[in-house]
């Protein structure tokens, strides 16, 4: 009994030092300026630790998820820390200058062999080679057109527009092509709707940098998925799509992707995207014992669960919860972000320097610290 005693002894000690360093970490947030310091210092780790060598930007992300997804994981920290790095630039233009420069070397990385090697080998041929073609390759030419939209948008110059234009032209003659206007992220996949947001949003930037070109695209691919590909139940945009020929079963929307499509959304239709908003929290909010987003609706019979959700832990998706801080950021719903991100360090340890931040989890999968620090920031890029 003693010893029992004692054990329960050490974990109320240990929940109340945890207790005491969260409430220390989160003390300032509450606007971006009170937090400047935090998320300066988030993005010095983050500018160390991604860019580098393609090599070791893969090798930095967890073997034990294969090839496959180191290589996404890796392209998803380029694409998150670039749209982080834009958000900064709108928030503390001071940074402008040196952010253009990092996104060109963010660029350089995603546009490297190593990074495109994921997409290539599931499609059996480059996708940056093959432009001219018919093959989707949504996943790796959307996440690159989209970072580069980013570098224009902050005042980069012409060196990437041949590129860029290649790459819209591409996405938009594929869709268009497309019986459904949606492409597989890989062959013998669903249609993922968070996949084909991102070559939305980059069509959408570019319409906004290039006088229109591409809206009509924009406008008819969002005016099917209200037509045709809303859930009945929530009233959310579906997240997976069948694609005539694979599908899962009866589950039409995830935490997770729910999260990242209202993110996205904002990018597009920020009427709609606020609608999606306010639905996303109406059907996977929870309160209690933490406040973040749960991955499945209550009721759903089953679990149906990807990798790119993430483990769920008391109910709650960290992937869901981590992508739900770009809709309370951009819309202003500060107490329910502020909520978040104190899950966000329960969840996580901060390790903090004289010039750097992270959460201990980021030295393993740095890809989680790259879209916590694009979500808080979240703002217009007009």
């Amino acid at each position: 009994m003693k010893i029992i005693g004692f054990l329960l002894l050490v974990i109320i000690l240990i929940v109340l030092a945890k207790k005491v360093w969260v409430a220390s970490m989160i003390k300032d947030i509450g606007s971006f300026q009170s937090e400047r310091t935090d998320i300066l210092k988030r993005r010095q780790y983050l500018l160390e630790k991604v860019i580098t060598t393609p090599k070791e930007l893969i090798d930095a992300m967890p073997s034990s998820v294969g090839p496959h997804f180191q290589g996404e994981w890796a392209i998803y920290s380029t694409s998150m820390l670039s749209a982080a790095l834009v958000n900064i630039a709108k928030l503390y233009p001071e940074t402008k200058e040196e952010a253009v420069g990092k996104i060109d070397s963010l660029i350089k990385i995603t546009m490297s062999p190593e990074l495109r090697l994921y997409d290539a080998t599931e499609w059996e041929e480059d996708p940056l080679e093959t432009l001219s073609g018919n093959k989707s390759h949504i996943s790796y030419i959307s996440l690159l057109a989209w970072i580069i939209s980013g570098y224009k948008t902050i005042g980069g110059d012409s060196r990437y527009d041949t590129l860029f234009d290649s790459l819209c032209e591409t996405m938009a003659r594929r869709i268009m092509n497309s019986p459904d206007l949606n492409l597989q992220t890989f062959p013998r996949t669903y249609f993922y709707v968070p996949d084909m947001l991102v070559a939305i949003v980059a069509l959408a930037n570019y319409a906004k940098l290039n006088g229109g070109k591409y809206q009509d695209v924009v406008d008819l691919w969002l005016a099917n998925m209200k037509a045709n590909h809303m859930d009945s139940d929530t009233g959310l945009i579906k997240s997976l799509v069948p694609d005539g020929e694979t599908w899962i079963g009866e589950q039409p929307v995830l935490g997770s992707y729910s999260a990242l499509s209202v993110y996205y959304l904002t990018f597009v239709d920020e009427d709609f995207a606020r609608e999606q908003y306010e639905l996303l929290k109406k059907t996977f909010l929870k309160k209690i014992p933490f406040t973040g987003f749960r991955e499945l609706v209550k009721g759903t019979k089953g679990p149906i669960l990807l990798m790119d959700s993430g483990p769920v832990i008391l109910g709650l998706s960290p992937t869901g919860t981590a992508f739900g801080i770009g809709g309370a950021s951009y819309f202003q719903d500060t107490k329910l972000r502020k909520h978040l991100l104190r899950t966000g360090e329960w969840a996580g340890f901060t390790v903090s320097s004289k010039y750097s931040r992270h959460y201990l989890l980021a030295d393993y999968v740095p890809v989680g610290e790259a879209i916590s620090l694009a979500m808080r920031t979240a703002v217009p890029w007009n």
